[in-house]
């Protein structure tokens, strides 16, 4: 196999489960808002877990699963939000809607002005906009695994893939690939399964305006990933 086909897993401690990043809704698991690293280089066949963290809206879950993806595409933001108007329309965000689901919609920039994208209201603020587009791309997977707030607890012998605070792991999550994906597959959840639902739910539901916790949240996550680089990871 050559190493441009073989898969690389990603791991990082997810702050902020809101549903919008990943958002595991309509069939389908995105990742469009967040991680721009990640997003730029992930590639098909590629893993990204998102990790628990110390703090968590349930408590420390820092060692327990809150979502697997395999990706199995990858799309520009201005490819996806062509495909969201086309086949995806729930995932564009309609933050008056009583349904949780379009509220945290991710395809949260409308490109009808290629050159000019336009943020639409959702769980993002202008702060985020440049760090979002820099991720470029939206990673979307139809092989995946949410269980927001009831994260599973990684085995012992992948607990060096917990990534604490800031950034992420790949280049270390090396040794553990294959056993990490022979894990999560043989746990007997229904592939494309959303198990529970997003830790900040109800906080999400009660808030008429954007989501300035979240927004700020991510905006010093993607700003400590650049900084990291991957090479590090």
């Amino acid at each position: 196999m050559k190493d441009d086909d073989k898969p690389t897993l990603f791991s990082y401690c997810i702050p902020i489960d809101d549903g919008a990043a990943p958002n595991p809704y309509w069939g389908i698991c995105t990742l469009t808002i967040c991680k721009p690293v990640i997003r730029r280089v992930a590639k098909v066949v590629d893993w990204v877990v998102g990790i628990g963290s110390k703090n968590s809206p349930i408590g420390d879950i820092s060692h327990k699963v809150v979502y697997v993806m395999k990706v199995t595409k990858k799309l520009t933001l201005q490819e996806y939000d062509d495909l969201c108007r086309e086949k995806y329309p729930n995932k564009i965000p309609d933050w008056n809607s009583e349904d949780f689901r379009r509220r945290v919609g991710d395809c949260i920039y409308d490109f009808s002005e290629e050159s000019n994208p336009k943020l639409r209201k959702s769980v993002h603020i202008e702060k985020n906009k440049e760090k979002d587009l820099s991720g470029k791309n939206a990673l979307i997977s139809d092989h995946f695994y949410y269980f927001g707030d009831k994260p599973i607890s990684l085995p012992d012998n992948l607990k060096f893939i917990t990534k604490e605070g800031q950034g992420y792991k790949s280049k270390s999550n090396i040794p553990y690939i294959n056993d990490f994906i022979k894990w999560i597959e043989n746990l007997g959840y229904e592939i494309n399964s959303v198990n529970g639902e997003p830790q900040l739910k109800e906080e999400i539901m009660k808030i008429k305006d954007v989501c300035s916790i979240c927004s700020n949240v991510r905006y010093d996550e993607a700003v400590k990933d650049e900084e990291i680089g991957l090479g590090k990871c």
